[in-house]
């Protein structure tokens, strides 16, 4: 969640304060946790179109009254950017707005794969409750399939007009990425330094492969756009200081310290000062632990910028005090549970984790670098090292079973979580991702009509 920064913070005295900051996510086994996030596209019921924060006809509700409905029906905490509300608490999971209204739910960390997915339709079952009277609909795509940025209206918060003004200068989809892309995402933990740079590793090798299992986002602007994810391809066009697949990460030496040299080389977009959020875009972090930040000079950097910064860096795979997988497009209700399932049979289980990475391990980095170049287009149709995505998409899949039948976290009705890989074991079997069902549809029954998509596809 992208709130500005609340209370008291600390100073920044060096860069081991910096290492000190991730390494202090490693945690026992016994207290790993699961905390799943995923985006949707708000829409108007009557034509379809992205919504406003504030919307001028009483009969069409707004982003501010999808906040304040969930606020007043089921409890949530406001959280304030000045006076508008741009975020909710409650219970450990957050609710808050992507720059185009995306509305995003960052769950509790949970134990159990069982408790994800029951918070994961708690909230949409929230949602749909309030949004439905507000004249409002929900959709699950990795990518606007039919508006554009310029026809999609911004949410008010500060830190997204320095970073929009940036990013047109730095690539050509950038706000693609901020106003027309969706994303379920999983954090998982690490129990050392050895343990986060191994899962690193296998995590960002397999992302490409997710990318092609959860592959949703055919369309642009009404018609079909030649790609099973062009979230995946958005994100190969926004900014290349910030985004993609780390590979100093496979080198000698990896480790907390490295990432903190990568992040501090990653320029900066904003401070957040007296309750404003100040254009440092191009800037330095290194310059800011020297007292040399152009914007402040002689100020010292506090914990609360350095956490803000982190939030701005876009690689596959993300390093906080955890590790988050950024590769998936949004989608059904079924894809949100199945993400984080199929993630955490392959990194919380010893056995399955030594395998996916004798698998990964044998790939060149020019084997990685084209896998993620074609998987956008290609899919589960790409190649991978002489084998393809679709059969190294059904090994991973196995060796998550395993891992998830070794966790044995029983549900009420289930022994252990294997069931919430369901949706991917159909897809796999039929060699069909999500997005050729949608384009089978498109080219079938759907006749070219874009806006069945909304009424057909949303929650």
């Amino acid at each position: 969640m992208s709130a500005p920064p609340s209370g008291t913070s600390t100073p920044i005295e060096s860069r081991d304060d910096l290492v000190h900051a991730l390494e202090k996510g490693s945690k026992p086994k016994d207290q790993w946790r699961i905390g799943t996030e995923h985006e949707k596209f708000p829409f108007s019921l009557n034509d379809h179109r992205p919504i406003a924060y504030e919307e001028a006809s009483p009969e069409q509700g707004g982003v501010r009254d999808l906040l304040q409905s969930l606020v007043l029906n089921f409890g949530w905490t406001p959280m304030l950017e000045g006076e508008n509300v741009i975020a909710l608490t409650k219970d450990g999971a957050n609710v808050s707005l992507e720059p185009g209204g995306q509305f995003e739910l960052s769950g509790a960390p949970l134990e159990s794969l069982h408790q994800t997915c029951n918070e994961v339709y708690t909230h949409l079952h929230e949602v749909e409750t309030i949004a439905r009277p507000l004249n409002v609909g929900m959709l699950g795509l990795g990518a606007q399939p039919l508006w554009t940025p310029a026809q999609t209206p911004w949410m008010p918060k500060g830190r997204y007009k320095i970073m929009g003004a940036y990013m047109e200068k730095m690539g050509q989809l950038g706000l693609n990425m901020m106003k027309g892309s969706t994303t379920i995402q999983v954090n998982l933990d690490f129990s050392s330094e050895a343990d986060m740079v191994k899962k690193l590793r296998v995590s960002l090798a397999l992302q490409p492969i997710f990318t092609a299992i959860f592959a949703n986002s055919p369309f642009t602007q009404g018609k079909l756009n030649g790609y099973q994810s062009f979230r995946a391809a958005i994100w190969q066009d926004t900014d290349p200081d910030r985004t993609g697949a780390l590979e100093f990460a496979f080198e000698d030496g990896m480790g907390f310290e490295r990432y903190v040299d990568y992040a501090l080389d990653v320029p900066m977009y904003f401070l957040y000062r007296d309750g404003a959020y100040l254009d440092a875009t191009g800037q330095s972090f290194r310059d800011f632990m020297d007292r040399k930040l152009p914007l402040r000079p002689g100020e010292m950097p506090m914990k609360t910028d350095w956490d803000d910064h982190l939030t701005t860096l876009f690689p596959d795979v993300r390093l906080k005090s955890f590790l988050e997988m950024r590769g998936a497009d949004g989608g059904a209700r079924e894809n949100i549970c199945a993400l984080p399932a199929l993630w955490v049979g392959l990194l919380y289980d010893a056995g399955a984790l030594d395998a996916a990475w004798d698998l990964v391990r044998q790939w060149s980095p020019e084997d990685r670098r084209l896998l993620a170049l074609n998987v956008p287009k290609d899919g589960l149709k790409g190649q991978v090292a002489g084998r393809s995505v679709l059969d190294v998409a059904q090994q991973i899949t196995k060796l998550s079973q395993g891992g998830l039948k070794n966790r044995a976290m029983a549900g009420n009705v289930s022994s252990d979580e294997t069931e919430y890989l369901d949706p991917i074991l159909e897809w796999l079997d039929s060699g069909q991702s999500p997005a050729d069902r949608l384009i089978a549809k498109f080219e079938g029954e759907w006749a070219g009509d874009i806006h069945r998509v909304f009424k057909e596809e949303a929650y």
